[in-house]
């Protein structure tokens, strides 16, 4: 067992009951912008009709990896934003569940070269990305190994053994497609704090590693490191349990089925559950009379990683998970020298450290603005990886690259430092910086 020390549980309010909801979404979208370093070249045009699994777009400078429709429909709109980005392919479903047949196939029958081939004609593979970076993994390379997080950590986290209860076959052969891609190891990292579910300990042809302590543990960065650290030149592919499902269901069926379950969660959520639905679904149909009346924002994801989508938005391709808080726009005169029960801090500027099991109803408010960035020795408290947090960060921001090689940015991603952006009192995007200097080293390496 590995015991995470080094980290901050954040307990708010909203946490989803575990009652599973059918949900009738008519209005899909798969967003580019989900998929790093992805130039979408698009296939079709507004107003053709599809089927689950017909190819949308195409990666520019990959065009072996393809993107698709995770419903039968019609496009209604492609989308763009400034300079022509294409933000969104928007798919009206039919109702009729029309699937591309790509054939049933027996994973343990197949070779590499055969699994690959069918993940990317059926628009499946884009579900395994690659670390370092975090982009869409390259089906030319050799990973060392296959990372696969059971749990999430995060504040408000979906339950993982309620999103694979009863799919314990189709987990398997989701299992058996994978173990083929690496001769390395593949591990199935789950939640020692309680009981994981039989789909997981079942499991067979991977490395079951249980981790306990408070988040990050169930971030695949942390995973990663204490497990098998990468160095320059590695690659580790990772992915979640529903895209596990997603490519089970695939060999077992033939058929790209994105069926999912989303957690709706957050304080401003009247009845947080878990809905199902398919990838890429309408928010709209979660939210109706089922959000407070308050001003609140709308986050695909969690609160420490999540993208904000407006209230007409859709959930994004690497999500299970929506959370509703309120908008930070009510300002409280010297709010920061009252020590209220109902703020919650790192530090001990408020009362909360006192109430450790309590939950909070939390706001977007930054509670001040940006300030200079000084060395403090807090972030290492949160940061559990072998790291200088506060270094690496300095050198992306004057993007010297042999520094930042020097420093492990290979082992990152933004979302490892999530906590380092809570707790910092300088209130600058470290998240955004963090991508900046793994896009600059991208582009360099490639």
């Amino acid at each position: 067992m590995i015991k995470i020390k080094k980290g901050l549980d954040i307990k708010l309010i909203g946490e989803a009951e575990k009652v599973v909801a059918e949900l009738d979404v008519k209005n899909f979208a798969i967003k580019p912008t989900d998929f790093i370093g992805v130039f979408p070249k698009m296939i079709v045009k507004e107003g053709d009709f599809v089927k689950a699994g017909s190819p949308l777009f195409i990666d520019k400078y990959r065009d072996n990896i393809q993107f698709t429709a995770p419903v039968s429909g019609k496009i209604t709109e492609l989308k763009r934003g400034p300079k022509r980005v294409l933000l969104e392919v928007k798919i009206e479903a039919d109702g009729k569940n029309d699937y591309i047949d790509f054939g049933k196939a027996d994973p343990k029958n197949l070779d590499k070269k055969d699994v690959i081939a069918k993940l990317l004609e059926s628009g499946t593979w884009p579900f395994i990305r690659q670390r370092p970076y975090s982009t869409i993994a390259n089906p030319n390379d050799e990973p060392k190994a296959i990372f696969i997080s059971a749990f999430d950590s995060n504040p408000l986290a979906p339950d993982y053994d309620l999103l694979v209860h009863g799919q314990g076959e189709t987990f398997q052969a989701g299992l058996d497609a994978l173990v083929k891609l690496t001769k390395g190891k593949v591990h199935l990292n789950v939640n020692n704090m309680a009981a994981p579910s039989k789909v997981y300990s079942n499991s067979k042809n991977v490395q079951i590693n249980e981790f306990s302590g408070p988040h990050p543990a169930g971030n695949i960065g942390t995973q990663i490191a204490h497990i098998d650290p990468i160095n320059k030149g590695d690659i580790v592919w990772y992915l979640y349990p529903q895209d596990v499902l997603t490519i089970g269901r695939l060999f077992l069926e033939g058929k790209y089925d994105t069926t999912r379950l989303i957690a709706f969660t957050g304080s401003e959520v009247l009845s947080p559950k878990y809905y199902k639905t398919k990838l890429g679904a309408s928010i709209e149909a979660f939210a109706i009379k089922n959000v407070s009346d308050v001003k609140k924002r709308f986050i695909s994801g969690n609160v420490l990683t999540g993208t904000k989508i407006e209230s007409t938005g859709y959930v994004c391709s690497y999500h299970t998970h929506v959370t509703v808080i309120p908008e930070g726009d009510q300002h409280q005169f010297m709010g920061w020298l009252i020590p209220s029960p109902k703020k919650h801090s790192f530090y001990r500027t408020a009362l909360s450290w006192m109430t450790p099991n309590k939950k909070f109803k939390l706001n977007t408010n930054l509670n001040g603005g940006i300030r200079a960035f000084v060395m403090t020795g807090e972030f290492e408290k949160v940061f559990p990886m072998d790291i200088y947090p506060m270094q690496l960060i300095k050198a992306i921001m004057v993007e010297d690259i042999d520094a930042m090689e020097n420093l492990g940015i290979y082992e990152v991603d933004e979302e490892d430092f999530a906590l380092c952006e809570y707790i910092s009192t300088s209130k600058i995007e470290i998240q955004s910086v963090v991508r900046h200097g793994l896009d600059m080293i991208r582009k360099e390496m490639s």
